[in-house]
Order: C-alpha cells, then sequence, then structure tokens
C-alpha cells in the first residue's frame, strides 16, 4: 500500500468489465498489493470467464456486465472503445450511489462522449488511460508488474469530486504507476503521436513486407532484423482495440500522418540528393529523443530494445 497510515483496500469491490491484458494486470496487481477487497469479473466470453477465475485474478465472475457492477465502488470499462457506449448503457441502472467509473481505453474523448451520457446522477466517472502494455491480449497475458514505473493519464472533467480523482489516483499508484492527469483532447493529440501513428506506420510496414512479391515471406521471416522484427511485434496487437482506437481518434491520428509525410517526403529528397549531411542531422536530432526515453526510465539501453533474451 502506498498510504501507511491506511492498510485498507482502496476500493471495497471492484468490478471488471472485460478480462484482457490491462484488466487481468489489473487483477493481478490489486490482488499483490491488497488494494481491493474483492474483484468480480465480466467478459462476454464464457471460455474467458472460466480462465480469470482458474487463474484467480478475480475473486468470482458475473455472466453479465449489469451483474458485475452491482454494489462495485469502482468498475472498470476494460472493453475495446467501440464498446464501451453499449457497456456504459447496460450496465448504468445497476450502479451503486457514490461509485467511481473509469475506463481504460487509449482514446479519452469519444469514450467521454459515448460514457458520460448514460451514467446517472451520484456516480462519478473519471477517464483514465495506462500507458501500458503488450502485443498479448486475453485473460492469460497478464502480470501484476504491467504497471511498475509506467504513467496512467487521468482525464477527469473539470466539476469531477476531487476525493473521487484522489482514490483512483491512490489506486493506479498502489499498482506502481505514475500518475498524470491530462485534457481530454490534448490527450488523444499525445496518443497520436507517441503510440497511434507509430502503430498504422507499424501495421503498413508488415503490409508492405507481405505485398513485395520480390521479397519472399520465407526470408521476411528468417533475415527479419531488429527494425522490422519490433513492427511485427508491435503489428501483433489486438486488431479489434487497434480499429477502434483509428476510428474513434481520426483527427488527431489524420493530423499526425499528415505531418509524418511531410517528413517523409523531406528525407526521400535527401536521399535522392545525395544530402548526407541533411541525413545525419536529421538522425542525430531524432536520436535525441531515445536517450530522453531511456533517462526518464521509460526503456533501457541495453541491446535488443532492453527485451531479455530467452532461456538456454
Amino acid at each position: 500500500m502506498t498510504d501507511g497510515e491506511d492498510s485498507r483496500p482502496v476500493f471495497g469491490r471492484v468490478a471488471l468489465i472485460g478480462l484482457g491484458l490491462i484488466a487481468s494486470s489489473m487483477g493481478h496487481a490489486m490482488k499483490a498489493q491488497g488494494l481491493a477487497g474483492e474483484i468480480v469479473g465480466h467478459a462476454q466470453s464464457e471460455a474467458s470467464r472460466a480462465a480469470a477465475l482458474e487463474i484467480g485474478f478475480v475473486d468470482r465472475v458475473a455472466a453479465t456486465a449489469a451483474e458485475a457492477v452491482a454494489g462495485a465502488d469502482l468498475v472498470v470499462l476494460a472493453v475495446p472503445v467501440g464498446a464501451m457506449g453499449a457497456v456504459a448503457a447496460e450496465i448504468a441502472p445497476h450502479l451503486a450511489q457514490g461509485a467511481t467509473v473509469t475506463d481504460v481505453g487509449s482514446v479519452k474523448q469519444a469514450v467521454i462522449e459515448a460514457v458520460a451520457p448514460h451514467l446517472p446522477a451520484g456516480v462519478h466517472f473519471v477517464p483514465s488511460h495506462p500507458l501500458a502494455g503488450t502485443e498479448q491480449s486475453g485473460p492469460r497475458s497478464g502480470f501484476a508488474t504491467l504497471f511498475v514505473n509506467r504513467w496512467w493519464l487521468l482525464c477527469p472533467a473539470e466539476d469531477a469530486a476531487p476525493e473521487a480523482v484522489a482514490r483512483l489516483r491512490r489506486l493506479y499508484e498502489g499498482m506502481g504507476a505514475n500518475v498524470d492527469t491530462m485534457e481530454p483532447a490534448h490527450h488523444d493529440l499525445v496518443l497520436a503521436v507517441v503510440s497511434h501513428t507509430p502503430h498504422l506506420i507499424a501495421y503498413t510496414m508488415v503490409g508492405v513486407a507481405d505485398h513485395l512479391r520480390r521479397v519472399s515471406q520465407q526470408e521476411v521471416i528468417k533475415y527479419s532484423a531488429s527494425g522490422f522484427r519490433d513492427f511485427t511485434r508491435i503489428a501483433a496487437s489486438d486488431p479489434v482495440m487497434w480499429r477502434d482506437v483509428f476510428l474513434t481518434n481520426k483527427e488527431a491520428t489524420l493530423d499526425i500522418l499528415g505531418r509524418f509525410t511531410e517528413e517523409l517526403f523531406m528525407l526521400q529528397r535527401a536521399i535522392r540528393m545525395g544530402d548526407g549531411q541533411q541525413l545525419h542531422d536529421y538522425f542525430s536530432r531524432t536520436r535525441a529523443i531515445r536517450r530522453g526515453i531511456i533517462e526518464a526510465g521509460q526503456d533501457t539501453a541495453a541491446p535488443d530494445f532492453g527485451r531479455s533474451k530467452p532461456a538456454t
């Protein structure tokens, strides 16, 4: 617990709606740190519900989202962004007065517009987004340390109850996360730069390799160096989640893609003209971003992108 003066759980009952990577990692972390009195889970898939119980990051599962949220003082919407509105409509009549509802979606403005109108008075809505993840998905992909030293952004409305925001902050910090607040529109622009557009570029590069018939698929797989290999890692992410991200953060993503295209044209011209100095200067400037990420503790300077080698 982060609060040494109070060892009680931050929330008495937490309902996890959706049982994928983020929700399962939250369950593991809350169990490990004693942050929740009881964790109730729901997923549409019976297999996912059974797996969650077997693994043990929930105390019990519910067949419906409405049943899962009954009596919960925290409800976490961990479903694809495109499904948030329908889930909010389903659970709204069953939410306890004084409960807090949050989400873990990668887009904030669209989630707020989809969820907030359904929530009754007396329920606190504090949108949030953990900047943590892997390319894995499903209830078996989670682990308790996913959020350690990673940022978790809160995007509360101006009239949000300070005590609800503070309580959620305490939960996330208890999981090991660094917590910050951000205005929703700015969040969506920042994420378009640091996450959404890089994912789209990764999908595109893997697609280019697939369509380039002069290079066989066997060669692409056999000779993948670190650059292409890591593109494929990113492109292995959940397709439903990323479809919804791009459809709901359209404006910011298109803005950043336009800027990316301008930079790409500039580099094409430098290569065509043999302008080595411009290329060197450009790569030197962008290299500094990588150093900044390492200095901020968000990755390591170790070879192979900081990933440990397989056990021998």
